[in-house]
């Protein structure tokens, strides 16, 4: 309050992990524009990377992200000053995809903790890396340390920190769906579920009943997990054709899970466990047969009883919480055709949609409908997918800036009200 009253200037906030400081898509800094210029956005800096879908994470005044070097079967991890996008180091490791589709680069968002970054490769590799020199501090092999089973679309699961603990969805066999790792030692917690086909969910922590919970979701279950121990607290079926990559929703104390061909489920939870609330109905992904959400990459978000997410075919819907009725749609922010994609992070009453033409909305997101109050460009769709070309990554806001990649480039831009230099304190 004293800060506020002398003026000085609001904290700083990283962007650590996959959909933000507290993995729920919610940017929570003060000083943000109000609209975004027109045209496109002038970029503080931009540095050239190679292909990838994983977004960036930022945090310590650095930029971590990952890309492929196809023509000599590497990803690498590099990392970035903040404020100027030099390379400050680069971390490069033999990683030759073999039967994967959508062949680009790696997928999964590192995250960044305590003085360390985790980082998983299309093919399983986790590695943990000092985050200030690049030094490797521990590795793990999916495939060679837990017998798993890559799928055709590689590995998606982001990793997640709790406490102690890096958890990575492993896929692995012998009771090793999910394994949680010393985050110095990389020495193994536990391991959890028995082995299925994994699909490409990241998982979520939440608190519930009075205890906190790790939620997983494979092609054909979902589960709660005690995060300190690995012991099952439940376990759901939800039988699903691939691909699941949608990140489940907890919020309002309901938890949504939504697939591309399967639609939505939502579950409130009581005393702990899910109790089915509502199912979609639809008779395809086709988006005339479609009655509610069928996200693919886009996680939902729920504010004020509403679900707000990006349906098999483009559309921006509202849904009702309670019910899965679908309140509106619209196809302004996204465009319209299989697979298209936007990201959603809400940031007070508004929201900013990242889609994948490579603009920048801001938008307010309401039961009554859908106002845009302005948009720009952010950067260039560059990866091709059939007659497409998009970007299908992230972007991080740390810092009242902007830091998103496409497969030649990452870049940053001002989102700063006072439009002032960037502070990462």
């Amino acid at each position: 309050a004293v800060a506020a009253l002398l003026g000085a200037p609001a904290p700083a906030d990283d962007w650590p992990q996959w959909r933000g400081p507290k993995r729920d898509g919610i940017w929570r800094e003060t000083g943000i524009a109000a609209r975004l210029p027109a045209g496109a956005l002038a970029h503080v800096w931009r540095t050239p990377i190679g292909p990838g879908y994983a977004g960036p994470a930022v945090a310590g005044g650095r930029v971590f992200v990952l890309d492929r070097q196809k023509s000599e079967h590497t990803e690498r991890v590099l990392c970035l000053d903040a404020k100027t996008g030099a390379v400050l180091w680069t971390h490069a490791y033999p990683c030759r995809y073999r039967d994967i589709s959508f062949d680009s680069g790696p997928r999964c968002t590192p995250a960044v903790a305590g003085g360390k970054v985790y980082t998983v490769g299309t093919m399983g590799d986790l590695l943990c890396l000092d985050a200030e020199t690049g030094k490797v501090r521990w590795t793990k092999d999916y495939v060679e340390d837990f017998g798993a089973k890559v799928q055709v679309w590689g590995v998606a699961a982001a990793p997640l920190l709790d406490g102690e603990r890096v958890i990575a969805v492993t896929g692995g066999a012998g009771n090793a769906m999910v394994v949680a790792f010393h985050k110095d030692t990389g020495a193994e917690l536990w391991r959890a579920l028995p082995e299925q086909h994994p699909g490409y969910s990241t998982p979520i922590l939440i608190e519930t009943g009075g205890a906190r919970q790790l939620v997983v979701w494979f092609t054909a279950e979902a589960a709660g997990l005690d995060p300190a121990t690995g012991a099952v607290l439940w376990r759901r079926e939800f039988p699903c054709k691939d691909p699941i990559v949608s990140t489940p929703l907890f919020a309002e104390g309901k938890l949504l899970l939504s697939a591309f061909y399967n639609g939505s489920r939502m579950f409130r939870m009581e005393g702990g466990a899910p109790v089915p609330l509502w199912a979609g109905k639809s008779s395809s992904e086709l988006e005339p047969e479609t009655d509610g959400l069928h996200a693919l990459m886009c996680p939902p978000m729920m504010a004020g009883g509403r679900i707000y997410g990006v349906c098999s075919y483009g559309a921006l819907r509202c849904l009702d919480a309670e019910t899965g009725a679908r309140v509106w749609e619209t196809h302004a922010a996204t465009g319209q055709g299989r697979w298209w994609n936007a990201f959603l992070v809400m940031h007070g009453e508004r929201t900013f949609i990242a889609n994948e033409q490579g603009e920048l909305i801001i938008a307010k997101l309401s039961p009554q409908g859908y106002e845009e109050l302005s948009r720009a460009q952010l950067l260039a769709p560059t990866s091709k997918v059939m007659s497409r070309t998009l970007v299908w990554s992230h972007p991080a806001f740390a810092y009242r800036h902007v830091f998103a990649r496409n497969d030649r480039e990452i870049v940053c831009a001002s989102l700063a009200e006072d439009g002032g230099p960037m502070r990462v304190e």
